[in-house]
């Protein structure tokens, strides 16, 4: 109730008006709504790639429409619909593309397929944290090229959630070193995946609706899914042995609000601002409450329930990252706009590990 009462009055009146669309997509909303407010009434649809409910993601959908009824008093009404409420999970693009909804809540490495270069709006493996891909997003120019890479597809994407640096995945074989990847099969998207296919094992791609079934009955050998509090939601401790760190493979994992334009275009512009104030409130707050539940719920997952944390070996970690370098640069060669959106995301990631390393490195190495 508090943070639902902090976010309805201070993201109605504080975010609205301390500048907080900047870098946010407010630039695609220029001369496409109408310049008044208007008192007509919109209903939406939100289909999303999580359970309906879902700790931290499925919430995190939940609040953002919430958010929007609150702050438009009504006038813009979301319906968010859980994976296969509407459509499958890894379906949502198209829907939200096509009109069927105007929104989806998912994250950008799922459209691998579709659109590689969306990958980088998502995490990279050994690439930024949270903390750094929100800086490059809203001030580094990354929201411009994330609007440019989807903007032909008739989409506009927006930061919407992040669940900060993630676990490295739950194995039922020990991981001593990088033989023990070879023939592991592994629930585990984007270019992490491929980093795992390079390094010997098979990637395999599902939701997160079909994990737990699919780890239980050895369809796979390993899974990666967020981090001790959504894991601990999914009894992920039931079907495996081994919890391993850190995740390499997602430092910082953001999580889109997918707007279909033609959709977008028609609200007026108080309404437009609207939607992307609640996408950045939502962007900060899952953060924050993913950093505080995942505390609890990792006691939890060790004193309650016996779990083998393992922090993975140097050797793997550093054969995984020399490969990450290997994918992430053949990403960068498919086209001009993947070159110029890896020439962004690596300056970027130069200089604020520059300054990260006399700041919060050096502070957590201090504090001990």
């Amino acid at each position: 109730m508090k943070r639902r009462q902090f976010l309805g009055t201070a993201g109605a009146g504080a975010l609205l008006t301390g500048g907080v669309l900047s870098g946010c997509g407010q630039e695609s909303s220029k001369g496409g709504g109408q310049a008044t407010a208007s008192q007509q009434t919109f209903n939406w649809k939100m289909v999303t790639t999580w359970q309906k409910n879902f700790p931290g993601l499925g919430t995190g959908a939940n609040l953002l429409a919430q958010l929007v009824g609150e702050m438009s008093g009504g006038r813009l009404n979301i319906k968010v619909y859980g994976a296969n409420e509407l459509v499958p999970p890894l379906e949502i693009f198209d829907a939200v593309t096509s009109g069927t909804a105007e929104m989806g809540h998912t994250s950008a490495y799922y459209w691998k397929g579709k659109i590689p270069t969306a990958q980088f709006f998502s995490t990279v493996p050994f690439g930024m944290t949270a903390q750094e891909m929100n800086a490059w997003l809203y001030y580094g120019g990354g929201m411009e090229l994330w609007q440019e890479v989807y903007a032909p597809h008739g989409l506009i994407p927006v930061a919407a959630g992040n669940s900060g640096v993630q676990m490295g995945g739950w194995f039922n074989r020990e991981i001593n070193s990088v033989e023990d990847l070879r023939g592991l099969k592994m629930r585990i998207p984007g270019l992490g995946g491929e980093v795992l296919r390079r390094a010997g094992g098979i990637p395999v791609g599902m939701p997160g609706t079909e994990i737990f079934t699919s780890l239980q009955a050895g369809v796979i050998d390993a899974t990666e899914w967020v981090g001790p509090w959504n894991d601990l939601a999914k009894a992920l401790h039931k079907v495996a042995k081994y919890y391993y760190y850190p995740g390499w493979h997602e430092p910082g994992t953001t999580m889109e609000c997918m707007i279909n334009r033609t959709a977008f275009e028609t609200l007026p512009d108080d309404l437009q601002s609207i939607v992307m104030t609640a996408c950045k409130a939502v962007n900060i707050d899952m953060l924050a409450e993913f950093t505080a539940r995942n505390n609890k719920a990792l006691q939890t997952l060790v004193n309650e329930h016996n779990v083998d944390v393992r922090e993975f070996p140097k050797p793997v970690l550093d054969k995984l990252r020399a490969i990450s370098t290997e994918v992430v640069a053949e990403l960068a060669g498919q086209d001009e706009l993947s070159a110029r959106v890896y020439e962004s995301y690596s300056q970027f990631q130069q200089q604020v590990v520059a300054w990260h390393d006399i700041s919060e490195r050096a502070y957590l190495n201090v504090r001990g």
